[in-house]
């Protein structure tokens, strides 16, 4: 596994600093893309440039935290080479990374405890992509010009 990126806002940065410590009890190297502080800020700022390091191939996956998940998970899925899955269910998590092959994991920060972090990233992290009639439809998100 590479180097594992994350980012944040503000009302996502105390599940960030949580997630930090899970990586490093596990031995994963990571690269925090910020923000820094719970000052109040735009996810944008952060998931933008961690989508730029995933696409380039110099992190993978990532995990990205915003209140709802929402407005970081959209930013983020802006760049062709980024399949971020919300969610807030470790099913979820498993089917993400089995059926889409998600390459980044966006939680809802503000809804769900440091114990549902740990396993949801626990499902993320252990399942693996199924290929077959799955890579047919992966193969077709990118947009096409």
């Amino acid at each position: 596994m590479k180097t594992i990126g994350l980012c944040s806002d503000h009302a996502g940065f105390p599940l960030k600093q949580h997630i930090k410590q899970w990586l490093e009890a596990k031995g994963l190297a990571y690269k925090d893309f910020g923000t820094y502080t719970e000052e109040s800020c735009d996810y944008p700022d952060f998931a933008h440039p961690m989508g730029e390091a995933i696409e380039a191939g110099e992190c993978y996956p990532g995990i990205a935290i915003c209140g709802s998940g929402q407005g970081i998970s959209m930013t983020l899925n802006k760049h062709q080479g980024v399949r971020c899955a919300l969610c807030w269910e470790p099913e979820l998590a498993t089917l993400a990374r089995q059926h889409n092959d998600a390459n980044v994991l966006a939680m809802p920060g503000r809804f769900i405890s440091n114990e549902k972090a740990d396993a949801i990233m626990e499902a993320f992290f252990s399942a693996n992509f199924e290929g077959g009639r799955h890579q047919r439809r992966v193969d077709k998100i990118p947009v096409r010009k």
